[in-house]
């Protein structure tokens, strides 16, 4: 015997790819519903699952921090996520063989995004060959007041992770080919890297342009500009909608490895 609420989360099948990173901003509003034993129920139900994979960072991120206080929006971001996780429960990472060692990254940033703190969000994908080795989204430790030093912290964080990695390939006695190339959408912050002239403009900033411009004098890294259309890491910090989200998707890399 099954409940009606179970029946329904059974009816959630396949979805095509689309970005629930949208939730982020309706999250922190709505009416509250009647049922709120019922909600809380099967978010609690979500965090016992043990095989959601990355889907667990959106939980954390995001659901969790209204498991106590929620509305019609949580509700709607839970069956969504559901939905999400049936439709993508099939795919995984591809390394080939034939791959190259050679790093690169894409990255963004969704500026003041927080509501509460207008604190911005970091995002990055970092491919080895073509393949997806590493990303991360986070929200940043300040406020930034222009997009470009948002951008800015961006990259420092980006940076640090490509060291990390660096350093984790050198003790397998694998050398990286030199530059990385890092994909930025920001004209503004790619220019402030390339010009220390606009230091003295973004001082709180002082840490990150030092560590950016140091590793792109030494060669490590070199800053691309790259269309809005193309840039991966958007998946992270943009509210898309399922056809520009499948086309970045598919640039992950991600193969389905369902029975024929």
């Amino acid at each position: 015997m099954h409940s009606s609420m179970d029946i329904l989360m059974r009816r959630c099948l396949c979805l095509h790819w689309r970005d629930i990173s949208r939730y982020n901003k309706a999250l922190s509003a709505g009416n509250s519903l009647d049922a709120l034993t019922t909600v809380k129920r099967y978010l609690d139900n979500l965090f016992t699952i043990k095989d959601l994979g990355f889907a667990k960072y959106f939980l954390v991120q995001q659901l969790s921090q209204f498991i106590q206080h929620h509305s019609e929006a949580h509700w709607d971001a839970v069956l969504h996520l559901v939905r999400y996780l049936k439709g993508t429960s099939t795919l995984d990472f591809f390394f080939p063989t034939s791959s190259s060692f050679q790093l690169s990254a894409f990255l963004d940033s969704d500026w003041a995004s927080c509501i509460d703190t207008r604190r911005s969000v970091t995002g990055f994908y970092i491919f080895m060959g073509g393949s997806l080795i590493s990303w991360k989204t986070k929200k940043q430790a300040t406020v930034s007041p222009l997009s470009a030093e948002a951008e800015y912290q961006s990259m420092g964080s980006t940076v640090c992770e490509l060291l990390w990695i660096s350093c984790i390939l050198q003790e397998f006695n694998i050398s990286i080919p030199a530059p990385i190339h890092f994909h930025c959408d920001n004209k503004a912050a790619i220019h402030i890297t390339e010009n220390p002239v606009e230091h003295e403009r973004t001082k709180h900033l002082d840490i990150y342009c030092h560590l950016v411009r140091d590793h792109l004098k030494r060669g490590f890294i070199l800053p691309r500009h790259v269309p809005n259309h193309q840039q991966v890491a958007d998946m992270f910090t943009k509210a898309l909608s399922s056809a520009p989200f499948a086309r970045l998707f598919s640039k992950l890399g991600m193969l389905s490895h369902a029975p024929a």
